[in-house]
């Protein structure tokens, strides 16, 4: 049976004429949980649900961060979100900063998120708010270009189909409503990988050279050195999605500050420890006490 939350939803307007849609789960809580979703996720994936609800028990607020595109509503621009687009992440922390009276704040990504995630802890390092008390990240594809790889490799035939079916219909929809944006619509029936969309849509979007370009310019990887407040990166051996170059081991011994874990089995972003669906907490209770060891 499906997890649920009761959420309050608050719509925040953006800078560029945009709107982004926050989830939160009220307990009065001094501690605000900011939780990112992954690729084509929103504050209704299971993982989000679930982190809410144990947070909810342990008397601790959390927002679900449901990146543009992703409420359940079209956003208003071309653009949407993509795995780098800290702006955003910049944008909404500055906003739960100005508009509520939160003691500590702590950012949780997950797959795309938490390459967000680490991407703004290393990024924003130099400016972040003292509030911001620690932050962790799960099954992220830290480079891009050798995640991309991965995916596209037969084992995630499955995946692969299922992401880019969404994202077809996405992109579709704003060709509609941007006649302006010309795209080839015979292409991106025919994309078979992360390369071919970001090509065809992300790059162009966004500004990229191409999607090489992106992925380069978008990885959290090189910003793990950055990192200057204690940031966690749980991850497991057996991620289909994710190819050598995403277990930041070196990085992670370098820093005082960027702890890698790397746990067996988990998949992404599952962490399964039990066939009972309630007991299935492994992840959530890990970050909880990566949490309560960071704020005080």
């Amino acid at each position: 049976m499906k997890e649920t939350v009761v959420y309050t939803r608050k719509r925040v307007p953006t800078w560029d004429h945009d709107f982004i849609d926050l989830d939160f789960s009220f307990v009065g809580s001094k501690t605000l949980v900011v939780l990112i979703h992954g690729l084509e996720g929103s504050s209704q994936s299971n993982y989000i649900l679930a982190a809410s609800n144990t947070f909810h028990k342990e008397g601790i607020d959390s927002v679900a961060f449901n990146l543009r595109s992703c409420s359940g509503e079209d956003n208003l621009l071309l653009q949407t979100y993509h795995s780098g687009k800290t702006d955003d992440v910049h944008f909404i922390v500055a906003h739960i900063l100005k508009n509520y009276s939160y003691e500590n704040i702590v950012l949780a990504g997950y797959s795309l998120g938490g390459n967000l995630t680490l991407k703004y802890m290393g990024e924003f390092a130099k400016t972040q708010s003292s509030k911001i008390k620690c932050a962790i990240a799960v099954s992220v594809p830290i480079d891009l270009a050798s995640s991309s790889e991965a995916m596209s490799s037969y084992k995630n035939k499955i995946y692969m189909e299922a992401f880019l079916k969404t994202l077809r219909l996405k992109v579709l929809e704003k060709a509609h409503k941007f006649p302006e944006f010309k795209i080839d619509k015979n292409k991106l029936f025919k994309a078979k990988a992360f390369s071919d969309f970001d090509a065809l849509y992300t790059a162009p979007v966004f500004g990229f050279s191409g999607a090489e370009d992106y992925w380069k310019k978008a990885s959290s990887k090189p910003y793990l050195k950055s990192i200057e407040t204690p940031t966690l990166l749980i991850t497991s051996e057996d991620d289909p999605f994710l190819a050598a170059a995403c277990y930041p081991v070196k990085e992670a011994k370098a820093s005082k500050n960027f702890y890698l874990e790397i746990t067996k089995y988990g998949g992404h972003v599952g962490f399964i420890s039990s066939f009972q669906a309630h007991q299935n907490s492994w992840l959530e209770n890990r970050m909880l006490n990566f949490i309560k060891q960071n704020v005080s």
